[in-house]
């Protein structure tokens, strides 16, 4: 058999396994603006038709990803109490997403019914009801501590360096006196500091205040 032959044969047999990490590394090169189908065939060697057999659609692809990112998030050997389990959780979480150039940007845009993010949220949900007053709370805090997790991951990975320093010459104490003084703490890059409080602001309320029932 040629090398050429070969190479064709093992072409034929890509996965979508195969499809999926050749988009984490087309993603890796230019992020989420240059993954295309085209740009995940040009890295395994194959034509689109082919990646497109596996991903059918590039909404399937995301979702595949997101999912595949919330799949690194191992659930196991969490610490004991509900709300330390949460926190831990989503640090797993966080630090899955930064190991991915547009890790949160790619989860934030997608919701995979698929077998990651289902248990994530189940974990999750799990350990907040162990520690809230209602179900509902349970449920609606779950969301909030993801879309909290996003945005500041999503914030972490922008690293507009350029906009912070926009800010701080367009804020002065005589026009944004409310914002001015707190400018410096309003603008920190500590991703980590500003994680856990984060979290566990939304915890301490979650803990005692019940979601209103409709």
């Amino acid at each position: 058999m040629t090398k050429k032959q070969a190479a064709g044969r093992a072409k034929v047999g890509i996965t979508l396994d195969d499809v999926i990490n050749a988009a984490f590394d087309v993603l890796a090169k230019g992020g989420l603006a240059k993954l295309s189908t085209r740009a995940i065939a040009g890295e395994l060697g194959v034509s689109m038709n082919t990646v497109m057999w596996h991903i059918r659609t590039k909404d399937r692809l995301l979702d595949a990803l997101a999912n595949a990112v919330l799949e690194e998030v191992d659930l196991e050997n969490l610490p004991e109490e509900w709300d330390e389990q949460v926190i831990e959780l989503l640090q797993r979480l966080r630090r899955a997403m930064l190991g991915h150039r547009d890790g949160a940007s790619l989860v934030a845009g997608t919701f995979p019914v698929a077998s990651g993010t289902v248990a994530f949220s189940d974990r999750m949900a799990g350990a907040l009801r162990r520690g809230c007053p209602t179900v509902r709370t349970a449920a609606w805090t779950t969301w909030n501590l993801f879309y909290f997790t996003l945005g500041l991951v999503q914030e972490e990975q922008a690293a507009l360096t350029q906009d912070r320093e926009r800010l701080r010459d367009f804020v002065d104490e005589g026009r944004f006196p409310g914002l001015s003084p707190a400018l410096d703490d309003f603008m920190s890059v500590d991703f980590g500091g500003r994680f856990r409080f984060g979290i566990e602001q939304i915890l301490s309320s979650a803990a005692t205040t019940a979601a209103p029932e409709g």
